[in-house]
């Protein structure tokens, strides 16, 4: 499609070198033509390249694929594994015997992998894995079970980026610096990794995804605690007079409404991945997170608040006990937000279906049918009613009912 644009201009250019046509005349009326025509010609080229960059902003990607926009959001998380393998059918199966319309499929995951290997060439060795053999393939069965499809990717996680370019990362005595799970960052002051970033994204429009949502938009969390230990480059951000916290900020925020605009002629929406805890607060100290400013330039916002993911908040004493409560309580503090947003976006947040032994010494709380659907419940409630749901294995419990209330 790229490649289609710069051919189209070219012709463009050609055609008006061929305006100016000249009959049988004298030879002074034929100087005299010759010379307005290129006059003429040359009017007609200066014009183009100014209206140049415009006619560039009107042009619109086409997909081959059809898909509708659900009467509202409803959908599970997919892995490039599962989405290539044999349990898409399962998922699929899940899809035709509930309420669920919608799949989000890692096409960029937390590692920085390519979850397939893209006809054109990436810039850095061994980052594609052939997941999905064939993506379009697993985009036309989801057409035909009409399930609606948006492409997850991670942005600023991306342990391999980072070892290919320690150069935009993060690093520490001379090392590329890994958090305690042993995974490394890239920095959101980089241009170059935003562009990086969009490349992957554009081809996920190409490929035919309706929607590009866009996770892990900030820095490592606590940032703000080890930011002066770790060596990195801030970029364009070097000489903005603002503290720390606020370039930060800036940066993420910069991002994702740069992310938007670039994207703005593939017909697709954009999403942002958000801690639900950002919502309550007027900006996160140290991962950059701003959820009125990121919600300003997104056309969805898909906050995780996820039970499990919360210490005592909402004067709850343990969260991921009481799923219904919590997210009733966060759906009243985001709700506010947004509303005093001029053209908020669409409200979908990430929900739970999946168990947290990490947080308990004994038994472990469990999340069946009745915790799910009380997530579901307090959404609707509060007048939101898409979700996604996260399992990070893909396994979802049975004989939960998506329905929205009525």
């Amino acid at each position: 499609m790229r490649t289609y644009i710069k051919w189209s201009v070219s012709m463009m250019i050609a055609m008006l070198m061929l305006v100016a046509i000249t009959t049988t005349v004298s030879a002074e009326e034929e100087k005299e033509a010759v010379l307005h025509a290129q006059v003429h010609e040359k009017k007609e080229a200066d014009l183009l390249i100014h209206e140049l960059p415009e006619a560039l902003a009107r042009f619109s990607f086409v997909s081959d694929l059809q898909f509708e926009y659900p009467d509202a959001v409803r959908g599970i998380y997919v892995t490039g594994h599962s989405a290539g393998g044999s349990r898409f059918e399962t998922l699929l199966d899940l899809m035709d015997s509930t309420d669920l319309n919608s799949m989000v499929i890692d096409i960029k995951d937390d590692n920085g992998h390519l979850t397939y290997e893209p006809e054109e060439e990436l810039p850095y060795e061994g980052v594609a894995q052939n997941f999905m053999k064939d993506p379009k393939k697993v985009l036309k069965k989801l057409e035909e079970k009409g399930v609606y499809p948006i492409a997850r990717i991670v942005v600023f996680k991306d342990t391999a980026l980072a070892e290919a370019r320690p150069d935009l990362s993060f690093t520490k005595d001379g090392k590329v610096w890994t958090n305690g799970k042993g995974e490394s960052f890239v920095s959101p002051f980089q241009k170059e990794v935003w562009e990086y970033n969009l490349d992957i994204a554009k081809r996920a429009a190409e490929l035919g995804f309706k929607e590009i949502q866009f996770d892990y938009v900030r820095f490592p969390e606590g940032f703000e605690k080890r930011d002066k230990e770790l060596e990195y480059d801030l970029g364009d951000y070097e000489d903005v007079e603002l503290n720390d916290i606020k370039k930060r900020v800036k940066a993420v925020t910069d991002f994702v409404a740069y992310g938007r605009e670039e994207l703005a002629h593939y017909n697709v929406d954009v999403s942002v991945d958000i801690f639900g805890y950002a919502a309550t607060l007027e900006e996160t100290p140290g991962i950059g997170q701003n959820f009125s400013k990121i919600a300003d330039n997104v056309d969805v916002i898909s906050s995780m608040i996820y039970p499990s993911h919360w210490t005592p908040y909402f004067d709850i004493d343990f969260p991921d006990k009481e799923p219904y409560r919590l997210v009733d309580e966060y759906a009243k503090v985001e709700n506010e937000v947004l509303g005093a947003l001029d053209n908020p976006p669409v409200s979908r947040p990430w929900i739970q279906d999946f168990e947290a032994p990490w947080l308990y010494s004994g038994s472990t709380f469990q999340y069946g049918v009745e915790e799910v659907e009380a997530q579901i419940k307090a959404l609707n409630e509060n007048g939101i009613d898409e979700f996604l749901i996260w399992n990070a294995g893909n396994s979802y419990t049975e004989g939960v009912d998506y329905t929205p209330l009525d």
